[in-house]
């Protein structure tokens, strides 16, 4: 499933290659004959669709970049021609391509790349023969002067880093329940170049790590919580910026059970986790010289004889009692220990990412990330620049105080939950609560596992987060 982008040190004819241009004016430059480039430009003038020639044994494709719109989304349009690209590519068995930019862009050129690239994902290693699955393109050549081998090799490092993160959330609970994902991080860590802890049931419970533990009584496999640690040499912050993602390995609602196909990719509800450690395995193997830390709490919520269930009290990390209100709102307690573990750190800024409540899924689809945040500075504002530059965009919800009354329980500090309206918002609301230091809230729900497939997004996981994170954290230096 592996492929690899690098630049064209050769340029034999035989291999099948795509042009970007913004018109056939720029097609003077490529070798094309007077009747190919008549065809080319009828084609151009009347419908600027993709053109498609087969010389055999070579095959040309012509990708025409539109600039007219704002820059973040023509890098989307650019990424999903590519997107589209890529079927074709594959129903021709294409083994390797040329990619020549004739646009004269370089964020132009690294977005098509970037959308072919990441259209080749596939999770086949369950089908009996997963060999006659495989995709067949292995090797991108790129063409372009404006482009160096530095930003090459940081899209190699980005798209593993997604594939690795929708490995992680594509996988069954069969195999990857809360210890072996934990594990599957350790692997990243010594591959990246990051630290990794691991926190058993033993030390959690030594650390009253009581929501974690709570959601974790109806479940026969351990929790744990995992700590990430990245520092280089250098690193631009003295105080870290903290990941905490949401890893609820499997999620029934516990006694408040879910019914029907809500069921369905309930193991994607640790998407969160899987995407911090993403992050910290794109940051760490490029060198960014940011410090950060990645939390990550781990279980899942399943019932038995044991589990915990609606009118209990939950004494949390902090101190702070929650009186259980519904045991499907899992995810908050859990992500409440590691954001009140947090401060111990003096955090620069965390940054929560969760698969937290279908009230987010309702409001905006699919199509990008719920957030919310305890501040309004810079931070947030490029965060959403950054969300914009990957297209993975980000819609801010308001984090009113007068929300707190929803959460007012009669016999404990908090319930955990709010009403039947804004559901996303009362959710954050109660992580609020576990903060004292500036935190964004990150809601993933919508976007984080998809039941078709979208372009190259793909189906299944999104990796929703990591090219984000990963964009942002490169416009800190």
């Amino acid at each position: 499933m592996n492929i690899n982008i690098s630049k064209a040190s050769r340029n034999p004819e035989e291999l099948p290659k795509i042009y970007l241009a913004k018109s056939t004016k720029d097609l003077q430059k490529a070798a094309f004959s007077k009747t190919e480039l008549e065809y080319i430009k009828k084609q151009f003038d009347e419908k600027k669709q993709p053109v498609i020639l087969n010389s055999f044994p070579k095959w040309t494709y012509i990708i025409w970049i539109e600039t007219e719109k704002e820059n973040h989304i023509v890098k989307e349009k650019i990424r999903r021609a590519a997107g589209s690209l890529y079927s074709t590519i594959k129903e021709n068995k294409h083994q390797e391509i040329i990619i020549s930019d004739l646009s004269n862009n370089a964020e132009f050129a690294l977005a098509f790349t970037e959308g072919l690239a990441l259209s080749h994902y596939q999770f086949i290693k369950y089908y009996s023969n997963p060999e006659k699955k495989k995709n067949y393109l292995g090797n991108i050549y790129l063409q372009s002067t404006l482009i160096d081998d530095e930003q090459i090799s940081e899209l190699n490092i980005l798209i593993d880093s997604v594939f690795k993160t929708k490995d992680l959330v594509n996988e069954p609970v069969s195999f990857l329940n809360a210890e072996k994902l934990s594990s599957e991080i350790e692997k990243l860590g010594e591959e990246a170049g990051f630290d990794v802890e691991v926190f058993n049931k033993k030390k959690i419970e030594s650390l009253k790590m009581n929501g974690l533990l709570t959601v974790n009584k109806g479940s026969i496999d351990p929790p744990t919580f995992t700590i990430l640690t990245y520092k280089p040499k250098g690193a631009i912050n003295k105080k870290p910026f903290v990941l905490v993602g949401k890893g609820v390995v499997y999620d029934t609602g516990g006694m408040n059970i879910k019914t029907g196909n809500y069921l369905d990719t309930m193991k994607s509800d640790m998407a969160g986790a899987a995407a911090v450690a993403g992050t910290m395995y794109a940051v760490a193997k490029s060198r960014i010289p940011v410090y950060i830390i990645g939390l990550i709490p781990a279980t899942d919520n399943r019932l038995n004889g044991n589990a915990y269930v609606p009118d209990d009290i939950i004494k949390m990390h902090s101190g702070t009692t929650v009186e259980v209100r519904n045991t499907d709102a899992e995810g908050r307690l859990i992500l409440a220990d590691a954001l009140s573990y947090a401060k111990k750190y003096n955090p620069e800024l965390v940054i929560d990412l969760a698969t937290l409540t279908g009230s987010a899924h309702a409001a905006i689809g699919d199509l990008g990330i719920v957030a919310m945040s305890n501040v309004k500075d810079d931070q947030f504002e490029q965060l959403k620049v950054s969300g914009n530059n990957v297209y993975e965009r980000i819609v801010e919800f308001p984090l009113w105080e007068e929300y707190d009354e929803m959460l007012k329980s009669d016999i404990a500090d908090l319930k955990n939950i709010g009403g039947h309206e804004a559901g996303a918002i009362t959710a954050a609301k109660f992580l609020e609560h576990f903060t004292d230091y500036p935190w964004i809230h990150m809601d993933i729900a919508g976007s984080a596992f998809l039941g078709k497939q979208d372009n190259y997004r793909g189906v299944g996981s999104t990796a929703v987060g990591v090219r984000l994170l990963f964009d942002f954290f490169n416009s800190q230096l």
